[in-house]
């Protein structure tokens, strides 16, 4: 049996200039983080040769081509993997619309696992491309280049997207008691939403052809080396506020992105004490990451206590095998 665990991921800013529709005329540049919260892909070899899949449902069939679960049959046939197989995935928090780029992080995941499997060496690199190619090219999801390059690295990263499909990652260099301050700043909060991304991914995606959307964008994305900088220089007050300016800018990219429920979150944080708040991900509900001085945080979680926190910690390692008991292979 193997288990690979794969992080899901927070982005600051920057957000959305990983889709195509952005970077093919202008490079697209993000800056994000995986976190300890993580989904798993856990691969079996079965005696017969049916295939058996555990998720949110059962499936049991002959053929790959008879797998309803699209990542699952997608990554089946990217590594060769076509029968006598147990898959199962699991994941820290429900992945349906929360924002933290899990559908991505169990591409990579399934992959990973399936690879290893296979007795295939895989880099993070592929793996990443792989998941693009798989979500974006094959599935046709309205999607960046993001969340899948978070899944595989790991870290803090900034990750630039270059009009060939060329993702270029450059880790965030930042001392342990920086690092730890700039995590301590940072606060998590359920909105009680789920939504497909989809939907306003697709309005993102259309809008991107206007050349106002693509300013708004670019205003985004030239928040990326500040926020990096102030990152690195410990300037809570300026990541605090560039963080901010990108949840403004984000909110004029499509219809959806914010509503009265997410509005009255914001609010609330930023009355008890939060220098910023934006949405994780698309939009449209899943997680509020919030930048808290820790003088303020106390009167934060006071004023936030009827929604649920997700503490959580920023996690160094990308997708990683961490079971294989194999003592020899037949494949």
């Amino acid at each position: 049996m193997i288990i690979v665990r794969t992080p899901l991921r927070i982005s600051f800013v920057g957000g959305g200039s990983d889709m195509k529709a952005f970077y093919a005329h202008n490079p697209g540049k993000v800056v994000c983080t995986a976190f300890d919260k993580f989904v798993y892909a856990i691969v079996k070899e079965r005696f017969d040769d049916l295939i058996y899949i555990n998720y949110s449902k059962k499936e049991t069939v002959e053929h790959v081509d008879a797998i309803q679960h699209d990542l699952v049959r997608e990554a089946m046939r990217i590594t060769g993997v076509d029968k006598g197989v147990e898959i199962t995935t699991l994941a820290d928090i429900p992945s349906s619309g929360s924002g933290l780029g899990s559908s991505s992080s169990i591409t990579v995941a399934l992959l990973h696992a399936l690879h290893t499997y296979q007795n295939t060496l895989v880099t993070a690199e592929q793996l990443a491309r792989e998941a693009c190619r798989i979500e974006i090219d094959t599935l046709g999801k309205p999607i960046g280049r993001q969340d899948q390059y978070a899944a595989a690295y790991g870290g803090v990263n900034r990750f630039t997207f270059l009009p060939d499909d060329t993702t270029v990652r450059t880790p965030v260099r930042i001392s342990g008691k920086v690092r730890r301050k700039f995590a301590s700043s940072l606060l998590l909060y359920y909105t009680g939403i789920t939504r497909s991304a989809d939907d306003i991914l697709s309005r993102q995606k259309s809008n991107l052809g206007a050349d106002e959307k693509r300013r708004i964008m670019q205003a985004m994305v030239d928040l990326v080396d500040p926020f990096t900088e102030a990152m690195e220089q410990d300037d809570i007050q300026a990541y605090g506020r560039l963080l901010d300016e990108n949840w403004r800018l984000k909110q004029q990219m499509a219809a959806g992105i914010s509503n009265p429920v997410i509005d009255a979150m914001y609010h609330t944080a930023k009355a008890a004490g939060a220098l910023a708040g934006k949405i994780s991900g698309a939009g449209g509900g899943g997680f509020l990451l919030l930048v808290v001085p820790r003088e303020n945080q106390n009167q934060v979680f006071a004023a936030m206590r009827a929604y649920r926190e997700l503490p959580f910690m920023l996690e160094d390692s990308g997708s990683k095998v961490i079971f294989d008991d194999r003592s020899y292979s037949s494949k």
